[in-house]
């Protein structure tokens, strides 16, 4: 009220002064005569004029009698006395006219400066855009993009594959929707939530499902856009994003790859006390422990590298619950399947059982890239529906890489292809307890695939026994030792063989305690995706074990590796026959599925078949 007042008294003042100056601008243009130069001349040979001021372009006087509209005052604009003096001859009323120079003063001095300050603001506004802002006024503001209700589309029935952290948050959405009666009992509801799985889980999607659910706003940001070159930026947006939401509570706040914001303090070499992504973080413990989680605010974030993450982020307190969103078994991929096949137009053999059959460890992104080349397949040949064959050919592409059918083999190479991969068929056909083999071709796919081996797993498997690895390892051989049996010779194509082989024979010695000779011992640890500080250095890793550890290691990881290649050479050996005739096969169709490996293994020996002309 003071206020309002206050600025009504100015205005009124501002008003009267206006108006005594406008009126004391017309009482002088009152008492003033404006008359021509001619006249003033009359005027000054008759003796009238009393007294002049002179400038270089007027002459302001004062005459001893008034003048017949009674002012005694003049104003008279000059002429040149030459041209005075010509004019005077002639019967003619004369006078100056002063040119105006508003025009010119405007271009020289006030549109140079205009066009100055112009410039400079546009460089201010691009650089504080630059910076992260929609200016530098704005360069603290927090970028969160708000949905509300109903930007909202996505609830849990988009969501599939993942119903265990659907329960989790469940909790969530009905604490949302009432604080009070959820809270009846004296418990409080965890105040943040963490998101943690594999890229490509759906963790972003199910953050997002939360709030469609809820029907809340929901404030989605990525860690990433908190951190900016200038020092305090990253705070200041934190607490610009807690007083939004605080604002419109209940409300959920999203962060996303929260690793980007989150790392562990003093994990790296060269970070400090003053870190800007410190000074963010300390902001966001802050505001953590802050607000009260019976204002409805909840927040969610989402990372899947969890193990660089500050411990003081992950106490009680601050990030009281975290929900693993881990990759879908064969049921979920179902389910997951069954949300995207939706928007496709299928064929009457697609069967979503024998696709998730296909596709171990696929994520739903995974999926959901699958169904869409497949539909890409299908209507790249002109195909009314989505078939069997092209979820089939999405698979291989995925999972190999795209057909090379223009690289071009000579007969040699493209028959040592064609029994190396027999080799791993064959093998792997042989062992018990083995993944089917789906699939062998020779058509070279990817980078660096000649050909290629598909196994189809019965079921997800989430433990392996020293058998099955040993079986694993002799598949892997299964090809080079085909190489070695029919052409006494070995070449380069195993190289990713040998590299997976040798892989898991050093899991075996190192990681799972399967070695006769070193015992049940774990003599190094699962392997990390955070490369701490000796692989940024550069620095060899340290181990833990004596020279003659390492020495006894080698050994017994060459021991299972050369007994692996000898069990596959035998069990080859054994199906020579076998392996000339389907290689030969393969060579004439270029590709034989899973039907076709058991016509031609219960063919009798004495079958003939077609040679090859490239064999």
């Amino acid at each position: 009220m003071k206020d309002r007042t206050q600025f009504h008294m100015n205005y009124w003042m501002i008003a009267i002064l206006v108006f005594l100056g406008l009126q004391y601008l017309l009482s002088i243009q009152q008492e003033v005569a404006t008359i021509p130069y001619s006249e003033f001349e009359q005027h000054l040979k008759e003796g009238r004029v009393e007294e002049l001021a002179i400038t270089e372009r007027r002459i302001e006087g004062l005459l001893k009698e008034p003048l017949a509209s009674g002012q005694r005052r003049f104003i008279s604009n000059r002429v040149e006395p030459q041209l005075a003096e010509h004019l005077q001859q002639y019967p003619v009323r004369y006078t100056g006219k002063v040119e105006s120079t508003l025009v010119r003063d405007l271009l020289s001095w006030i549109v140079p400066a205009m066009l100055f300050f112009g410039i400079w603001l546009f460089l201010l506004k691009r650089i504080g855009s630059g910076l992260g802002g929609c200016g530098m006024i704005q360069i603290g503001k927090s970028k969160a993009r708000v949905y509300v209700e109903t930007d909202m589309k996505v609830s849990f029935a988009d969501v599939a594959g993942v119903d265990e952290a659907k329960d989790e948050l469940k909790e969530i959405i009905e604490f949302l929707r009432d604080p009070q009666t959820y809270g009846r009992l004296g418990g409080r509801m965890p105040k943040g939530v963490l998101l943690v799985g594999p890229p490509g889980t759906g963790k972003t999607l199910l953050a997002r499902a939360v709030a469609g659910e809820a029907k809340v706003p929901f404030f989605s940001i990525s860690g990433s856009e908190f951190v900016e070159m200038f020092v305090g930026v990253g705070a200041a947006r934190v607490r610009d994003l807690f007083e939004q939401a605080r604002a419109q509570a209940p409300a959920i706040i999203f962060i996303d790859e929260l690793d980007a914001l989150g790392r562990a303090r003093g994990a790296g070499p060269l970070s400090g006390g003053h870190d800007e992504k410190e000074q963010t973080l300390n902001q966001l413990l802050v505001e953590m422990d802050g607000f009260d989680t019976s204002s409805g605010l909840v927040l969610l974030a989402a990372t899947n590298r969890p193990e660089i993450l500050d411990p003081a982020l992950l106490r009680a307190g601050r990030f009281d619950r975290q929900v693993l969103v881990d990759r879908p078994d064969k049921v979920g991929r179902v389910q997951i399947l069954n949300v995207h096949l939706k928007k496709s137009r299928l064929g009457t053999d697609v069967d979503p059982q024998a696709i998730a059959a296909l596709t171990p460890g696929f994520t739903g992104a995974d999926l959901a890239n699958l169904v869409n080349e497949a539909t890409l397949l299908a209507t790249r040949r002109n195909a009314e529906a989505v078939a069997m064959e092209d979820f089939t050919a999405a698979i291989e592409r995925i999972i190999a890489g795209l057909e090379k059918r223009n690289r071009l083999l000579n007969p040699r190479e493209r028959e040592i292809v064609a029994y190396h991969e027999m080799g791993h068929a064959l093998v792997a056909m042989a062992l018990p307890g083995v993944d089917p083999v789906h699939k062998v071709s020779i058509i070279p796919r990817g980078m660096g695939a000649l050909g290629y081996t598909i196994q189809r797993p019965i079921e997800d498997r989430f433990l392996m026994t020293r058998d099955e690895l040993e079986n694993k390892m002799a598949v892997l051989l299964g090809g080079r030792a085909a190489e070695w049996l029919v052409f006494a010779h070995l070449s380069t194509g195993a190289a990713d063989d040998l590299a997976k082989v040798t892989d898991i024979a050093r899991a075996m010695v190192t990681r799972y305690g399967m070695s006769k000779r070193l015992g049940h011992l774990a003599l190094e640890r699962e392997p990390n995706s955070f490369l701490g500080n000796e692989a940024m250095l550069g620095l060899k890793p340290q181990h833990d074990y004596a020279e003659s550890t390492a020495t006894a290691i080698d050994e017994e990881v060459q021991e299972l590796v050369q007994s692996a290649f000898q069990r596959s050479l035998g069990l080859l050996e054994e199906r020579h026959e076998l392996l000339e005739r389907c290689a030969r096969r393969l060579l004439q169709q270029e590709t034989l599925d899973a039907d076709e490996l058991r016509e031609l293994s219960a063919a009798p020996a004495s079958d003939p078949v077609q040679e090859s002309p490239q064999a």
